[in-house]
């Protein structure tokens, strides 16, 4: 896991160097282990380390493949061992590393390669032969890769920090205030900076260097699966799981787990417990008893064979005293992360340089609330004067003001009406413009996916699409690797969701048990108590 940043252009640029060390510099944090450099004419691709697998100098970055094939690449590709089989390439490569498996295979199949990998990945290749650069992204968007491009530059980083270092005069976007007033977050694909964008999960861009011509593709086939009408097999799911598990655990450094008490860490403290002798664990607690959840991971704790445990208890004095370290790592402006921040520096000082992490079951597996409530969106829908009606019930309720959101067709106002933090009105008022301005950034706004017809699956790629990429994984990544640690993100694993892809709504979510499609293949391991406890956010 790493951070990466660089650029390429058709003109001649001054202070290549400079701003490239530059560039590097601020992501220094996400890659304490070492630094590398490449710059061939306009082309520049630079790599801060953070050494997970294959710790020795062979695993150094960019690293280059018989001179014309360079990368640098954050992120773990855990079935690299399996292609490295499949290529047959174990007497000619140079290093025990996952990056110059993504060489290998790019050499054999091309772009085909891409929906082959197994991980949380993005990296930025240079193929010199076909003078093409690809930029590459996972296929759930858990690893950020924010890009500017013209039709003579090209700018690329893990955080958006870089693109100050390249030009310091970079220009603000205009909307992100109103988008994050709204959001809680800055929605896919915008960021703070004009023309800095996310590249979609499961996308590749090609940019050809003699004349920047470019092209979009997606490679990633997950959207693609079509539910069945077979009955649920639990016991593969099960199976699916635990390799899920497995592969997440393979680390050449120091690896934990998260546990919050709550199914979904609990599940993979237990899994991760039997396939690895000695895990180590870390749980945030708080002073106030209605925030401690220790009782819950005792219970989990229980059940383990040999986890050794550590609690990072977190009060207000430790707050306030993080505050300004708090700020300064986030990349992008976010209400949430503050936690992850926490449990993050906890890990960092266990000596700790990978985790597994719960996150994404809610979202994909029914564990929000928001599973439920899908169904009142039809029919709120149909009512007339949603803005007028919201401002009335407002007065009875704050909550109810986002019924006005409404007005939006299609997922960006069902979302917001879910979730939304200020209502238009306010979003105006806090930034001293029209309120009909706010309105004409939000119908701006667009989604590139087809909403399901079932409610629950459309209510799942919400909190996906909308929650978990630009809140969740967005805040994950950025608190973590300020403490230069890995956050591994098991029930995102794409073979396991292609699976339950491929099972029907009405089986995935089964109310006769929370997160059906993970308690009841696991109902002999996972404690009730955990299983029917009430929700608490983290």
């Amino acid at each position: 896991m790493c951070r990466i940043a660089g650029f390429a252009s058709l003109d001649e640029l001054s202070q290549r160097h400079e701003r490239l060390d530059s560039m590097l510099k601020v992501v220094a944090h996400g890659g304490p282990d070492d630094v590398g450099t490449y710059i061939d004419g306009q082309v520049a691709l630079g790599h801060r380390r953070l050494s997970i697998i294959d710790l020795s100098a062979a695993g150094h970055q960019p690293m280059a493949l018989d001179d014309d094939l360079i990368i640098t690449y954050n992120g773990e590709i855990y079935n690299y061992l399996e292609l490295k089989r499949e290529l047959d390439v174990e007497d000619v490569v140079k290093t025990q590393s996952d990056t110059e498996i993504i060489l290998q295979a790019y050499r054999r199949w091309g772009t085909a390669a891409f929906d082959r990998f197994e991980g949380i990945f993005a990296f930025v290749l240079y193929d010199k032969q076909k003078k093409k650069i690809f930029l590459v992204r996972d296929h759930l968007g858990v690893k950020p890769l924010y890009y500017y491009l013209s039709d003579k530059l090209m700018v690329f980083g893990s955080e958006v920090r870089v693109f100050r270092e390249f030009d310091q005069g970079w220009r603000q976007n205009e909307n992100w205030k109103i988008l994050f007033l709204a959001f809680g977050s800055i929605p896919h694909p915008c960021t703070t900076l004009e023309d800095v964008f996310q590249l979609q999960a499961g996308y590749f861009i090609q940019i050809d260097t003699t004349d920047f011509s470019n092209r979009v593709s997606k490679y990633s086939r997950l959207d693609e699966v079509i539910g069945s009408t077979d009955d649920i097999d639990l016991v593969k799911v099960r199976n699916r799981v635990q390799e899920a598990i497995k592969k997440n655990l393979i680390s050449d450094a120091p690896l934990g787990v998260f546990l919050s008490g709550g199914i979904d860490s609990s599940l993979v403290t237990l899994l991760a417990d039997q396939f690895k002798q000695d895990i180590k664990t870390l749980s945030i607690n708080f002073e106030e008893a209605i925030f401690d959840e220790s009782a819950y991971q005792t219970k989990v704790l229980e059940k383990t064979k040999s986890a050794r445990h550590t609690i990072c208890r977190v009060d207000e004095t430790m707050f306030w005293e993080s505050l300004p370290d708090i700020w300064n790592a986030m990349d992008q402006p976010t209400i949430d992360g503050v936690n992850t921040y926490f449990v993050s520096k906890c890990a960092h000082l266990e000596g700790l340089k990978a985790v597994l992490s719960g996150l994404g079951a809610d979202e994909m597996f029914g564990g929000y609330a928001s599973f439920k409530r899908i169904k009142w969106i039809k029919r709120l829908r149909k009512l007339p004067f949603k803005r007028a009606i919201a401002k009335m019930l407002s007065l009875i309720n704050s909550s109810y003001a986002r019924l006005g959101y409404l007005e939006l067709a299609g997922p960006v106002g069902d979302y917001l009406f879910l979730r939304g933090i200020h209502i238009p009105g306010t979003i105006a008022a806090l930034l001293n413009t029209n309120e009909n301005n706010v309105w004409r950034v939000l119908k701006e706004m667009r989604v590139d996916w087809r909403a399901a017809d079932d409610d629950r699956t459309y209510a799942s790629q919400l909190e996906v699409k909308f929650y978990m990429t630009n809140q969740l994984l967005k805040d994950t990544d950025c608190m973590s690797m300020w403490h230069a640690l890995e956050v591994r993100v098991p029930f995102l694993d794409i073979t396991l969701l292609r699976l339950a892809e491929s099972i029907p709504p009405a089986q995935k979510h089964n109310d006769s048990a929370p997160k059906y499609l993970l308690t009841k293949p696991f109902a002999d391991l996972l404690p009730r108590e955990i299983v029917f406890r009430l929700k608490k956010g983290f």
